[in-house]
């Protein structure tokens, strides 16, 4: 889905988030037909948004300007200042990690001791480069303009927005010297949204286990690039995980029948607009998100890094093979 994760110092490796989903929502025919089909338009705005973006990092960048080295030089130079830097550096097509820090880019030692949690929000908006940013918007538009079209701009923009927060949350709690960017935490929001969307739905769909193990194994699949090395799996895990609990939360469709029942007499009613176990999961979410993150922010600003508490938790984001090795991030 995404890179989320640009190493900072010497500049000759990139971590990415890489969420190769280009999937759309899971095939599977509905037995509930809602009365409105929204017109997907902030899906769209924020692909913009993304790009416009790159552009101005892009142009702040200005590779020419700090690039003299006649063994390492600016890639695309007929752009000018929106040349990238040498592929030595960043071999996405993209800024200088000091670009990226300069614009919002999510660095622990800032946010933590330099009061700069603004950083967990604007780091989901920015993109280590050309290739991080086309994978990041086509998986967006597969996944997130479907989504919109079903639930409406409000729920699946709060759902974008507070599950990129969330991941990037988590991704802090394990971060050390590096910087992170990317729209992996929303991404895999949305992901999470759709799981638990198809859950607390579940008698409206027909075809429930082709649809549910399909969703599922998108999700493996994209958890399970999440362990090679340069890959910020943290920011995945946090964004899937908050967005799983808001579908339960925005997502509940009412049960079969309650927008029908207007057309029904007076006297056929039914009482409910959702079912039970619907409520159940409602509220058992929202305690569970908050305390969640509100957790999380206290130990992340009481600078505890999550490491120290989980040793094995390392292997989440990283397995060490005889191919690789896994950086300390």
């Amino acid at each position: 889905m995404a890179d989320r994760d640009l190493e900072r110092g010497g500049g000759t490796k990139n971590r990415v988030d890489n969420n190769n989903n280009n999937n759309s929502y899971p095939a599977s025919s509905y037995t509930y037909d809602p009365e409105t089909h929204w017109t997907s338009w902030l899906v769209p705005m924020f692909v913009v948004a993304n790009v416009a973006v790159f552009i101005i990092v892009m142009y702040i960048n200005n590779c020419p300007k700090h690039v003299f080295d006649d063994q390492r030089k600016c890639v695309a130079r007929f752009l000018g200042r929106l040349s990238f830097q040498p592929l030595q550096e960043n071999p996405l097509f993209g800024p200088s990690s000091d670009a990226l820090t300069k614009m919002g880019a999510l660095q622990r030692n800032q946010v933590v001791n330099h009061h700069q949690g603004w950083r967990l929000v604007t780091c989901i908006w920015l993109h280590a480069g050309v290739i991080h940013l086309v994978a990041n918007m086509l998986s967006l538009v597969f996944i997130g303009i479907r989504l919109e079209q079903q639930f409406g701009f409000l729920r699946i923009g709060v759902i974008y927005l507070i599950s990129g927060f969330g991941g990037s949350v988590l991704s802090s709690l394990f971060l050390r010297n590096n910087i992170s960017v990317g729209a992996s935490g929303a991404l895999f929001g949305l992901l999470g949204a759709m799981l638990s969307e198809l859950l607390t739905n579940w008698t409206i769909y027909t075809n429930k286990a082709a649809a549910l193990l399909t969703l599922l194994v998108i999700v493996v699949i994209n958890l399970a690039i999440g362990i090679l090395p340069y890959v910020d799996n943290f920011a995945h895990i946090g964004g899937f995980l908050t967005g799983f609990l808001l579908g339960f939360i925005l997502l509940p469709r009412p049960q079969f029948g309650w927008l029908e029942q207007r057309q029904l007499p007076n006297n056929v009613r039914i009482k409910s607009k959702y079912k039970a176990y619907q409520y159940v999961l409602w509220i058992v979410s929202l305690v569970l998100l908050i305390a969640g993150l509100s957790i999380a922010l206290v130990m992340l600003f009481r600078n505890e890094n999550w490491y120290d508490h989980c040793h094995w938790c390392r292997y989440l984001s990283c397995v060490p093979t005889s191919k690789w090795k896994c950086d300390s991030r």
